[in-house]
């Protein structure tokens, strides 16, 4: 006889489940704690946070990842790796372990995992995104791994409950001959212990012959748990990813979340400074009497919108734009701006300025038209990743960014002009842009031209190295570029330590 399941609805019957107690019950979620300060995120946050949490913890994670796939482009060794990151993540994403007894351990890990889940939401859409996800994730798990202290490692990996089987002392003895020929630096059996895993779990053991396969196992040395903790890690990322995707769509419906996971998910090419960029530098003189001189801090897409207007007296709509705000960032005034275009459109009368082109500038600065809120602020700076994405340059146009809208040759041919002049850096450069990597061609140019002044700050301490973190704003080139050439010569600002 078949035992009725009283709680399953019967397809043909109508349903007696009362909606309201449906619709009003309590939702049985599951409440984080954090006892370790590492995480292999496989439980979904579940408490409230503001919007303005959401989007700024999503925005300091990107920096550690931009930062992360960065040094991988560069090819960074993984002490280079560590030294670089460090400062950046004890500023954006500190992490304190349980022996610091810090006041503030359970936020710090509340933001570790609230973040993480913010950009796996924002980079499921697509494979290459889940895929790039997946590295620089797994390479920010490495580097906290590393760093962890040996007994909070120890305890993190226990809770894991890994289905590793020990290796047992007769069957050590056994395989004794083969295990010392395939684990490089062991003299006798006695001296380590094992685990036997399938060998599709430690690629990367496998990849570089550190482990014996037999039978379709891999007999892993203790010391090599590093591999195996990244590879499960790796692993349940790309599983979790992979159904992220398919809950995607339910997404669509909300649209508080939708235009924030947009806009994460296309600035995953560059880390872009989301959070805006205050680029003005106090104590320096920006008016439109000094701007020829000031251009030799201007990165190269503004630089060449500034040759292009002193050659031809003239830009269009979109190239004005974006060198307008670019000089309201670094801290020209309005009255300033409207001096400087006019005097650059020296070929046409007062009249045809006034009618035709004082209104844009004026509005770019807020003080005509646009709702309540942007009426006195004006549009912010356009960000490298504004600038690489939208109005591509069209014919007589000269906006854009010449990494990415310019041909190989025109690109070298304004780098030379501009005075770079290096085999090495122009050939880095073009390989940095045949992979797309627009924002390390224009950073490596940068640390080119201002090399020694960098090798300066860093030697004497005046600057930090997450000071000196990868360049994604053009306001922040120049600001960067002024500071260096006239350090020493400006007063102390913004925490920058200056010599007399």
């Amino acid at each position: 006889m078949i035992r009725q399941d009283q709680n399953r609805i019967d397809s043909k019957r109508r349903t007696t489940i009362d909606h309201k107690k449906k619709q009003f019950a309590t939702p049985d979620f599951t409440s984080n704690s954090y006892p370790h300060r590492l995480n292999f995120y496989e439980t979904p946050p579940t408490a409230e946070i503001t919007l303005e949490q959401f989007e700024q913890w999503a925005i300091d994670r990107l920096r550690i990842l931009g930062e992360l796939e960065t040094c991988s482009f560069r090819n960074k060794t993984p002490a280079e790796t560590e030294s670089y990151i460090r400062p950046l993540l004890e500023k954006y994403l500190p992490l304190s372990s349980n022996s610091s007894s810090s006041s503030l351990l359970f936020s710090e890990r509340q933001k570790d995992h609230y973040s993480h889940f913010i950009l796996r939401l924002a980079f499921s859409s697509t494979e290459d995104l889940r895929r790039r996800f997946a590295r620089v994730e797994t390479a920010l798990f490495r580097l906290r791994f590393q760093q962890d202290d040996t007994r909070e490692r120890s305890e993190f990996v226990q809770s894991l409950n890994f289905d590793w089987d020990i290796v047992t002392e007769d069957e050590k003895r056994g395989l004794g001959s083969e295990l010392l020929a395939s684990t490089p630096g062991v003299r006798r059996i006695e001296d380590e212990s094992w685990f036997k895993v399938d060998w599709e779990r430690v690629p990367e053991l496998v990849e570089s012959r550190r482990v014996l396969l037999k039978r379709g196992k891999a007999y892993v040395p203790i010391r090599e748990q590093l591999s195996m903790v990244l590879a499960e890690f790796s692993a349940r990322l790309e599983k979790g990813l992979e159904l992220t995707s398919r809950a995607l769509p339910r997404l669509d419906e909300d649209d508080r979340l939708s235009p924030i996971l947009d806009h994460l998910s296309k600035n995953f090419s560059t880390p872009a400074e989301l959070s805006g960029s205050d680029s003005a530098v106090d104590g320096s003189q920006i008016n439109a009497h000094n701007i020829d001189v000031l251009s030799q801090h201007f990165p190269l897409c503004m630089k060449n919108l500034h040759i292009q207007l002193r050659k031809n007296s003239h830009l269009k709509h979109f190239g004005r734009l974006q060198y307008t705000l670019f000089l309201k960032g670094i801290g020209m005034t309005m009255e300033d701006c409207l001096t400087f275009w006019r005097q650059s459109f020296s070929k046409i009368t007062d009249d045809v300025f006034n009618k035709e082109y004082r209104y844009n500038v004026r509005h770019s600065y807020g003080d005509v038209g646009g709702d309540a809120n942007r009426r006195g602020r004006g549009y912010p700076p356009y960000s490298c990743q504004k600038i690489l994405t939208e109005h591509p340059p069209g014919p007589g146009e000269v906006h854009g960014c010449p990494y990415r809208h310019f041909s190989i040759e025109n690109l070298t041919a304004l780098l030379q002009a501009t005075g770079v002049s290096d085999r090495d850096v122009l050939r880095g450069v073009k390989e940095d842009v045949e992979k797309s990597r627009f924002h390390i061609a224009c950073n490596r140019v940068f640390e080119y031209a201002h090399k020694g002044e960098i090798r300066k700050v860093t030697d004497e301490g005046i600057m930090s190295k997450a000071d000196l973190d990868t360049i994604v704003h053009p306001n922040t080139y120049f600001k960067r570029s002024f500071l260096l050439k006239h350090m020493g010569k400006m007063p102390e600002e913004g925490g920058t330590k200056m010599e007399e």
